[in-house]
């Protein structure tokens, strides 16, 4: 092939792959920026953008040579942005708001459900009404009042007399089973779409017909409307007018009332300061805090303990039946944790509890597994430890393969004794290893909101608490209790600040373990 033959095919290569990268183009960001407009019309701004940057990322990769290599990694940018980064951004930008029940929606979303709402006028009319559809779904309305006078009403349409209108068969009450072709529906038929009726608008706007009941349908009219230039709802049936209160996110009159309902605006460090300044809170809070620790670093410590212990023991080559042994203790963790936290609470029911039962039996005593503030603690510590000693003994058993024989060897040789062999050698090297496995399950088992809530719900109740709390809780099923427990409603702004606060927390405790594991790593080169 001439070379002007491959230059010229490989010019016809770049322009169609520029085309198409910019039709590729074109096509995401009409979509972006028809979402990014939706979104930001329902007031939802910080969602509209991180979707802006997120299009304007994707334009920059596929436009800018230098970063054109990163095509492929573009979706993952993109979702790692959308599901990982927004998250934690729109958690920590809820803390700071009044999100909660009766606040869920955006300020514009308020005003538009609250523009829904409608009214029957005074000099209003009422009908009886039955419902008939026709094949392809659309419906009507045969409309009868007091005065014995009949209608037709369809959608967006002029009522119709009911003598100007194609009636079909009529039955014994005189009412046709058909007109113009729509089949009269049974009540059967009626009841499922009831709702999906009640928001149809029959009749000619403004003075439109909508079915209020089974068997009534009214001239109603829209009740709230917005006025933008006082930012305020004004009531037309009562003549109030309710100004938007941008410190309560409520639509609010002189007299002091609220339309519901309301919407979300920011209250700075608010849920911050009921958090640590609330008696109420404040009470529990301090032994809920100390036992989340207390929790999470015995979790830590027994199961790390247990499963050295058994992969210790069954790191012998020689020993009979390693393998099996080792597949059965594989057990706890392979069942869902779920099942296995239900097992326990029913092996340690006071009173059936197989477990209690032996223990009386033996001893004459058992213990208040599920009522008793100690003994509770006591059987979560050994349901954790159950289900996590054996994800430990997988862990410590591939890295006591790793530490080399002739370490050993060499310690005998010096007269080390098994002990000192542990100590020194084994013990620094498998720290090394498992530190950062360590850590991440003390985050886990800070969090670790399954078991706690499945064996007893924090229970037993701490008592004279102005606000739920039991002896069990930890910090993430105190703000499941506070936030969604506790006959409130759901007040998922207090929750994620409580949130924001656990992973400070948690950031500073892993900052700290990181610079532990770098003394054993220090510990390990001495070695």
């Amino acid at each position: 092939m001439q070379p002007g033959a491959t230059k010229g095919a490989s010019f016809s290569r770049s322009i169609s792959g520029l085309i198409f990268r910019l039709v590729a183009l074109a096509v995401i960001d009409a979509f972006g920026l028809w979402l990014i407009y939706q979104m930001y019309a329902d007031g939802i701004y910080l969602f509209a953008g991180i979707l802006g940057a997120v299009t304007l990322l994707i334009n920059v990769i596929f436009l800018y040579e230098p970063l054109y290599p990163l095509r492929w990694m573009a979706p993952g940018f993109a979702l790692m942005i959308l599901m990982a980064l927004y998250p934690v951004l729109f958690t920590v930008y809820t803390a700071f708001t009044n999100y909660s029940d009766g606040h869920i929606l955006s300020k514009q979303q308020a005003i538009d459900r609250l523009s829904q709402d409608q009214f029957l006028p005074e000099g209003g009319r009422t009908f009886n009404w039955l419902g008939y559809q026709s094949e392809d779904g659309e419906y009507l309305l045969w409309l009868s009042n007091e005065a014995g006078e009949s209608f037709v009403a369809r959608a967006e349409e002029p009522l119709v007399p009911a003598a100007e209108v194609d009636v079909g068969e009529l039955d014994e009450d005189g009412v046709p089973l058909t007109v113009e072709g729509y089949r009269r529906m049974e009540t059967r038929e009626v009841v499922p779409i009831i709702e999906q009726l009640g928001r149809l608008r029959f009749g000619e706007p403004p003075s439109t017909i909508q079915i209020r009941s089974l068997r009534e349908a009214a001239t109603l009219e829209q009740r709230y409307v917005y006025d933008e230039e006082l930012d305020a709802m004004i009531d037309r049936q009562n003549d109030i007018i309710y100004y938007a209160n941008e410190e309560t996110g409520f639509f609010t009159s002189e007299q002091g009332n609220n339309l519901s309902p309301g919407y979300q605006v920011t209250i700075g460090a608010d849920n911050f300061r009921r958090l640590f300044t609330s008696p109420a809170l404040s009470g529990p809070l301090i032994r809920i805090f100390i036992w989340t620790f207390v929790f999470a670093g015995l979790t830590v410590l027994t199961t790390f303990a247990l499963g050295l212990l058994v992969a210790l023991v069954f790191n012998t080559p020689d020993l009979i039946g390693r393998k099996l042994i080792r597949s059965l203790l594989i057990i706890p963790y392979t069942i869902p944790s779920v099942i296995s936290v239900l097992m326990w609470r029913g092996l340690m029911n006071e009173r059936l509890g197989v477990i209690n039962n032996l223990l009386r039996d033996s001893i004459g005593v058992a213990p208040p597994w599920l009522s008793d503030p100690i003994w509770v603690k006591v059987a979560i510590i050994i349901v954790n430890l159950w289900l996590g000693y054996p994800y430990m003994m997988l862990i410590c058993s591939g890295a006591l393969q790793a530490i080399p024989d002739d370490m050993y060897e060499a310690a005998r040789v010096d007269g080390a004794n098994a002990w000192q062999r542990f100590q020194n050698i084994t013990l620094p090297l498998l720290l090394v290893s498992v530190g950062p496995i360590l850590i991440s399950s003390f985050t886990f088992n800070f969090n670790n909101f399954n078991v706690i809530y499945l064996f007893n719900q924090g229970g037993p109740p701490i008592a004279g608490t102005p606000t739920p709390a039991g002896h069990s809780d930890i910090l993430i099923s105190y703000t499941y209790r506070l936030a969604f427990a506790g006959g409130r409603g759901a007040d998922y702004a207090f929750a994620a600040a409580i949130t924001v606060i656990i992973f400070v927390i948690l950031v500073i405790v892993t900052l700290f373990n990181f610079r532990f594991t770098r003394v054993w790593e220090e510990v390990s080169e001495n070695v």
